[in-house]
């Protein structure tokens, strides 16, 4: 495998790191170095650059991203195709695939599903209104970002809908457990097959498995085409019936029985977050003759093998070789004999009697069905029914199926359109929903939808600014009317993530763009929170804002503003004499007390700011300042901290002065000095002829204490001539 690890692309991206690696392409982190952001490169495979259809897939990729601008889609910045390297830039997104949330989570809340699902059918519609279909819609290729939001990824086997060009390679592709039927039948997909997969996606997320799993790739297809999956409440009973229904409608394997538009399961997805409790009348929820036979093995034959699906979190690709395709119609002969024996021994199928259900779908009774010599086989039961989607008078429902296989003369129930009564939609713009809906039921209609919101920045807000159908036209009574009300709310905004407590601005300017945002002014403020870690933003998290905005933010400087701390200092022990201490910051007086000079500790609370700020404590004695401690206080640090710390001390301990009368004054200066008594005064007295030469007096006496710095005065005997 081919690494650009350490290599620098077209002078700009700098390649970090491998984050990904799929069957045709590797995905790596890198640096761009013009704008200043990490962007996620995705390169096609070196064995691949020789194969046109690889890099045909590869280059449609680009192409179907670079026509999408939505918040929920992961954004293409570059792309470059070569003929020794291609490469498209996207963003690089901070999170994981839906996959490994629901692997993580088991079963996830329905309230959360809803709001995954939500996100993801919006990134739909919008690709959808651009022509392009996804048609490989799974977990894996849905990313989940911290803040809740999703980003849906991965176009590599996308196409514009408007194409209708198929291959045997592109039959089936896509992964398997999530695939439509149509897909796995290899016919021409359209966005329905997108909601089908949405579909597969809700029900993993509500149960946490798989609608349809086998060991084999194929026999998984074949359920697609064929098996009913189990309802979702049977697996988890706290799913709401109304989730549950929307789910089901997604998966029907009748495209024209599922959802039309992303937007149309919007609508009742909205629905059901108004009003948890509802219950949908869909009418092929209730099963009257259940279909039991299987679509023909021909189509299979055509579409299907295990080499066409693959589970990987990045699209698989195969290679066009001829032992590869020896393999898989070997595979697929295999598997056609043992359904065509199954067939054949233990049903009707084969017997002459039985013959095929065409395909009425879509076709009008009165002039394609109806006393159509074609169909004389066949009796019909018909039900008229109401339909926004599809014309008057076209077939919205068969049953059986077409290609089952049923006797003659069979009765097939047809659920078409009805004709009803037409009439003009009046003018509504510039009301209130509940006067438009008012006048929109004097006027005969009978089926007026929810009112949608939709952004107006001319409009005010809550009035209506159209419908749909629109105003003026004519159309049948029971069409559903969708009522369009003003909101200043505009849908392309994008939601401001949660940037506080991120460790660095450029982790802040990561998640902005993310979200296609930008990042404003980075301003410092003191705090004792780690350098660079967000304090605060602009724009509150979560509000709604126009794409490009700028957040400007305040991060920690890494210095509080005050910190505070407590400092010990011992004081002198001079036999517990007492004294007061004062202890000073910056030269001024913060605490003083009188204290015991016994040896003991002094515990002094500080409270300042900045760095270097001069503390020191002193004892007076006898109206003398003496130093007994000294440091510098570093105030940036929380709790303070004490350096340079001096404790050494100026206080003069106090000592016993010995008693030297009667000494000789030798004798005397001798005891004294080595006391500590070094300040000897001597003076004479008269004395008796006794004390001739000797103390007679002493001051202090001996016995008292004084400090040894004192002076010492003795007298010395002499005798009176």
């Amino acid at each position: 495998m081919d690494s650009y690890v350490g290599k620098r692309l077209d002078g700009r991206y700098e390649i970090k790191e491998i984050i990904g690696v799929g069957g045709m392409a590797i995905v790596y982190k890198a640096y761009d170095n013009i704008d200043d952001r990490i962007v996620a490169v995705k390169i096609l495979k070196e064995e691949f650059l020789a194969n046109e259809e690889f890099r045909r897939r590869f280059k449609n990729e680009s192409k179907a991203i670079a026509v999408l601008s939505h918040p929920n889609i992961v954004k293409v910045f570059d792309v470059s195709f070569g003929d020794r390297l291609q490469y498209i830039v996207m963003e690089y997104i901070e999170g994981i695939t839906l996959k490994e949330y629901i692997e993580q989570q088991k079963v996830i809340n329905w309230k959360e599903a809803v709001h995954f699902t939500t996100q993801i059918l919006r990134a739909l519609q919008h690709a959808h209104d651009k022509g392009i279909v996804h048609r490989d819609v799974k977990p894996q290729n849905i990313l989940l970002l911290q803040n809740g939001n999703i980003k849906v990824t991965d176009f590599g086997i996308a196409r514009f809908s408007r194409s209708e060009t198929r291959t045997m390679t592109e039959s089936a592709i896509g992964s398997v457990h999530y695939i439509s039927p149509e897909q796995a039948r290899g016919e021409i997909t359209d966005d329905k097959a997108d909601i089908y997969s949405v579909g597969v996606v809700m029900y993993e997320m509500l149960t946490g498995e798989l609608p349809f799993q086998s060991d084999s790739a194929v026999s998984v297809a074949i359920m697609q085409l064929q098996a009913e999956a189990k309802q979702p409440r049977e697996i988890n009973p706290e799913i709401p019936l109304g989730l549950e229904q929307i789910t089901m409608r997604a998966m029907q394997k009748n495209p024209k029985e599922r959802y039309q538009s992303a937007a149309e399961m919007l609508l009742d997805l909205d629905e059901f977050k108004r009003n948890p409790a509802i219950k949908f009348d869909y009418r092929y929820f209730v099963d009257d003759e259940p279909t039991k036979f299987i679509n023909k093995p021909s189509q299979l034959s055509s579409s299907i093998s295990s080499d066409d699906f693959d589970d990987d979190d990045y699209e698989e690709e195969q290679k066009n070789t001829i032992p590869v395709l020896i393999g898989v119609l070997s595979a697929l002969l295999v598997v056609l004999l043992l359904i065509m024996g199954f067939l054949f021994f233990f049903t009707d199928v084969f017997k002459s009697e039985k013959i095929e259900v065409p395909d009425f779908l879509g076709l009008y009774y009165e002039n394609d069905i109806r006393d159509n010599p074609e169909y004389k086989d066949f009796k019909f039961d018909v039900s008229y029914v109401n339909s926004s989607n599809s014309k008057s008078g076209q077939v919205l429902k068969q049953s059986p199926y077409a290609s089952a296989k049923v006797k003659k003369g069979s009765t097939i129930k047809l659920d078409v359109v009805s004709g009803g009564t037409k009439k003009t939609i009046p003018d509504i713009s510039g009301l209130d929903y509940a006067t438009a809906e008012q006048k929109l039921v004097q006027a005969g209609f009978t089926n007026i939808g929810k009112p949608v919101k939709k952004y107006d920045p001319r409009a005010e807000k809550g009035t209506v600014i159209g419908c749909e159908p629109s105003e003026g036209k004519k159309v049948d009574v029971s069409t559903t009317i969708i009522i369009y009300v003003a909101t200043d709310e505009n849908e392309d905004d994008v939601e401001v993530p949660r940037l506080i407590d991120l460790k660095s601005p450029q982790d802040a300017k990561t998640f902005l763009n993310s979200a296609d945002l930008e990042l404003g002014e980075v301003t410092e403020k003191e705090s004792n929170l780690p350098k660079g870690q967000v304090l605060s933003q602009s724009i509150d998290p979560k509000r709604k804002v126009a794409r490009g905005t700028k957040v400007n933010i305040v991060v920690s400087s890494g210095v509080p503003s005050v910190s505070s701390g407590t400092v010990t200092v011992t004081l002198p022990n001079d036999s517990s004499l007492s004294g007061v201490a004062t202890a000073y910051l910056n030269n001024e007086n913060i605490y003083s007390r009188t204290v015991v000079l016994d040896g003991g500790s002094w515990n002094i609370p500080v409270q300042g700011t900045g760095a270097n700020n001069k503390f020191k404590v002193v004892v007076t004695k006898d109206r003398q300042n003496y130093k007994i401690y000294e440091c510098n206080i570093d105030f940036t640090k929380n709790p303070a901290v004490a350096t340079g710390v001096n404790t050494s001390s100026d206080y003069p301990l106090s000592a016993v002065v010995p008693d030297v009368l009667g000494k000789t004054e030798q004798e005397a200066r001798t005891i004294l000095s080595n006391a500590g008594f070094k300040n000897i005064s001597k003076s004479e007295m008269i004395s008796t002829s006794a004390n001739d030469g000797k103390v007679v007096t002493q001051n202090p006496k001996g016995g008292a204490k004084a400090v040894p710095t004192d002076k010492v005065e003795i007298a010395i005997g002499k005798p009176l001539i």
